[in-house]
C-alpha cells in the first residue's frame, strides 16, 4: 500500500460502487477522505462505513456537480475540514440507457452535464487548493465504454466518458506548471451493487467474456487511484489507463476458447 497518510482527498459519487471503493482504499491508506454525493442518506452510510478504516479523518459533502457553485461549496468543506485538498478523484456520473434513435435532448443533456461539466467544475472548484498543494493529483473516473469500446443505449454515455479524455490530456498540459498530474482510470465490467443485483447467471456470462475469468471489484479502481495519487506516480499524467481484466483483448469469444 503507498503510503497516503495526511494526503487531504476529496471523492466524488463516492456512497456506492466504484466511488466507495477508491474512498475505501484511501481511508484505509491513512488519507484524510472527504466522500461526494448527491444523497445525505447514502452519504451518512457511506461515512459510517468508512470511518475507523484508517488514521484519517473521513467526512460527508453533499455535492451536485452538474453546478459549479455546489462544487465550490464542496472544495471549501474539504478545506475547511482538512486544511487542504492533495487528491481530487472525479468519480461522479450517470449511466441511464438511450437507444439513440429514442434519445431526447433532455437525455443528452442530463448525461453531459454529470458526467462532462461535473469533471470540469470538479476540477476547477479544487485548483486553488491543489495548486497550494505542491504535489496535486486529479484522478478521473472514465470508461472502456466510449474511449474504447462501445455498447447499445450508451451512446451519450461512451460520448461523455471519451470526452472525459479530450479534457484530461489538455488539463494535463495546463496544470503541469503547478505540479499537479491529471490520469483517468478506464474501468471495465466491475461488480457493483447494480451488477450484483442482476443475478449470478448474468454475472457468470459476462465473466466468461473476460480473459481474467471473473469481474474486477471497485477496489481495483481504487488501488490505481491510489498509485496515481502517491508520490511515486508524481512524472505521469495525461494517461488513461484501463483496469479491465483483459476484456478488451479478444477479437471474439472464440479467442478464449478452450
Amino acid at each position: 500500500m503507498f503510503d497516503l497518510t495526511n494526503k487531504n482527498v476529496i471523492v466524488t459519487g463516492a456512497t456506492k460502487g466504484i466511488g466507495y471503493g477508491i474512498a475505501a482504499v484511501f481511508a484505509t491508506a491513512g488519507a484524510n477522505v472527504a466522500v461526494a454525493a448527491r444523497s445525505l442518506h447514502d452519504l451518512d452510510t457511506a461515512v459510517a462505513g468508512l470511518d475507523g478504516l484508517g488514521s484519517g479523518k473521513v467526512i460527508g459533502v453533499s455535492v451536485d456537480v452538474a453546478d459549479p457553485r455546489s462544487c465550490q461549496a464542496m472544495a471549501a468543506a474539504a478545506v475547511d475540514a482538512f486544511g487542504g485538498i492533495d487528491v481530487l478523484c472525479a468519480n461522479a456520473g450517470i449511466f441511464p440507457e438511450a437507444p439513440l434513435a429514442t434519445m431526447t435532448p433532455d437525455d443528452l443533456a442530463t448525461v453531459l452535464d454529470v458526467n462532462v461539466k461535473g469533471t470540469v467544475y470538479s476540477v476547477q472548484a479544487c485548483l486553488d487548493a491543489l495548486t497550494r498543494s505542491g504535489a496535486g493529483r486529479v484522478i478521473l473516473t472514465s470508461s472502456i465504454t466510449g474511449p474504447v469500446t462501445g455498447f447499445p443505449g450508451w451512446s451519450h454515455y461512451g460520448a461523455s466518458k471519451a470526452a472525459q479524455l479530450g479534457f484530461m490530456r489538455t488539463a494535463a498540459i495546463e496544470l503541469a506548471p503547478k505540479r499537479i498530474t491529471v490520469n483517468a482510470i478506464l474501468p471495465g465490467n466491475i461488480l457493483t451493487e447494480g451488477l450484483q443485483e442482476m443475478g449470478e447467471d448474468y454475472i457468470a456470462g459476462m465473466a466468461r467474456s473476460i480473459p481474467a475469468g471473473t469481474l474486477g471489484t471497485p477496489e481495483d479502481i481504487g488501488h490505481l487511484a491510489a498509485f496515481l495519487a502517491s508520490d511515486e506516480a508524481r512524472y505521469l499524467t495525461g494517461q488513461s489507463i484501463v483496469v479491465d481484466g483483459g476484456q478488451i483483448l479478444p477479437e471474439s469469444l472464440d479467442a478464449l476458447a478452450g
